[in-house]
């Protein structure tokens, strides 16, 4: 007998379980079961669309259904999982057509994402507040835009908040941002770095306001205005970008535990804590490689690494996940800004003592014509002196610089190993000392 695998959700860890274990075990029936009616694609390119740097929302597809039809997968679109039986081993579900079907399973990958967050904010039930979480939210917003609209809030200042900001922006909305916290970015950033982010889309002419937590939304039925730290802010367009909740749903009703974070509880190869069950994605929990602490980082790169787990896994094959760094990247008009491993506050919060490295320098050799800023800041662990945290800001080349120093967190380097790199350099491309040395040898310098 063929084994059977059934995926609930089709996108980036889904899909990457899918094909994860078709290459492993090349007889299995394997089913995915999504509510969505495009599969397979970027949501993290939504706002480049919005912002028109990319043309069409269909051109975010990444696995066509040539691809599902190749591989024989077995996928059932705008179907909707409604019950889970860990003791039969079935899952039930309803197709398009609204017929209900149950299959039964030998492994099962849930990966049901995440859903838009609203506080419990009054008025929060009215019309007209858009997220961005599909494509079908982005053609809303395009449509909106289209019409004439010539401002918009964005309530929240996470990556998709400043991201969607900057591409309202850039198709000539006046974009004004609140935040309840005293920073930009809380998550991913030091309040010093996360300045320098702000200060740049200021001048660009976003509006942003700090410790503006929203406390009221207005209008008929339609909303109309919000009122944010006892401000009062009109706007044709209200957008919600409080972030995602990991969609759990599915897991409680079934009795799937869930952990620290509120998302599905996994262990180092995705499995849930019933046997032949896993989790992958946004709502499922992992280990942050530093602290050792449950986390929820939800990022694309993460989802497709434990979706590729999980997969080869279903498909009969030992694998392990060793937990994330949470190493994130942006674009914002012309800076980029980039994170891996614990910040400064994350650290003091964990009780770590450190001390920090901090350089500003330049991207290419100082008299070359386009050279641009760039600023690095390095997070040391006092005791074992092992880098355990970055953070960069720069006109370009930050994301290699992040992936390098996420390599250098995992390999538990030291600021001394650091200092000691063979690093490249040539006018047009960099410095003939790297910054993340730079950076280093300050961190060295306190450590003395």
């Amino acid at each position: 007998m063929p084994r059977k695998i059934v995926i609930i959700g089709a996108n980036a860890s889904g899909v990457e379980a899918a094909s994860a274990a078709r290459k492993k075990d090349r007889m299995a029936e394997i089913t995915l079961i999504t509510k969505e009616k495009t599969v397979g694609y970027s949501r993290c390119g939504l706002p480049f669309v919005i912002g028109g740097v990319i043309s069409h929302f269909r051109d975010l597809v990444v696995y066509p259904s040539a691809y599902f039809q190749m591989l024989k997968l077995n996928l059932h679109t705008q179907a909707t999982a409604s019950k889970i039986n860990t003791i039969e081993k079935t899952v039930t579900f309803q197709t398009f057509e609204g017929v209900t079907e149950t299959i039964m399973y030998d492994s099962l990958i849930i990966a049901t994402g995440a859903d838009p967050f609203m506080p419990p904010i009054k008025g929060k039930e009215k019309q007209g507040i858009l997220c961005l979480r599909s494509i079908e939210d982005g053609e809303k917003i395009v449509s909106i835009v289209k019409a004439g609209a010539e401002s918009a809030i964005i309530m929240g200042a996470g990556l998709i908040g400043l991201e969607l900001g900057v591409a309202l922006s850039e198709q000539g909305l006046q974009v004004t941002i609140v935040e309840m916290m005293p920073q930009i970015l809380p998550q991913m950033f030091d309040s010093d770095m996360a300045k320098l982010v702000q200060d740049h889309l200021e001048q660009k002419g976003i509006k942003i306001l700090l410790n503006k937590p929203v406390e009221e939304i207005f209008g008929e039925d339609k909303v109309s205005a919000i009122k944010a730290g006892g401000e009062i802010l009109v706007a044709d367009m209200f957008i919600s970008a409080f972030g995602v909740r990991a969609n759990t749903k599915l897991a409680i009703d079934s009795g799937i535990p869930l952990g620290e974070t509120h998302a599905i509880k996994t262990n180092v190869h995705m499995e849930t804590e019933v046997k032949n069950v896993y989790a992958v994605g946004d709502c499922a929990e992992t280990t942050h490689f530093i602290t050792h602490k449950p986390i929820c980082p939800q990022l694309g790169t993460v989802a497709v690494r434990q979706g590729k787990v999980a997969g080869v896994n279903a498909g009969g094959v030992n694998s392990q996940f060793t937990g994330v760094l949470a190493s994130a990247v942006t674009r914002l008009f012309d800076i980029e800004a980039g994170a891996t491993g614990i910040s400064e506050t994350a650290a003091v919060k964990n009780h770590i003592e450190i001390v920090i490295g901090t350089i500003n320098s330049k991207t290419k050799a100082d008299y070359y014509p386009s050279a641009k800023p760039i600023k690095v800041k390095l997070v040391v662990e006092k005791e074992t002196k092992r880098i355990i945290g970055a953070q960069i800001v720069g006109g370009e080349e930050v994301t290699q610089r992040v992936n390098a120093l996420s390599f250098a967190i995992q390999k538990q380097m030291t600021a001394q190993d650091l200092v000691e790199a063979d690093t490249a350099y040539a006018p047009p491309m960099n410095e003939t000392w790297e910054p993340m040395v730079l950076a280093a040898e300050i961190a060295l310098m306190k450590l003395r």
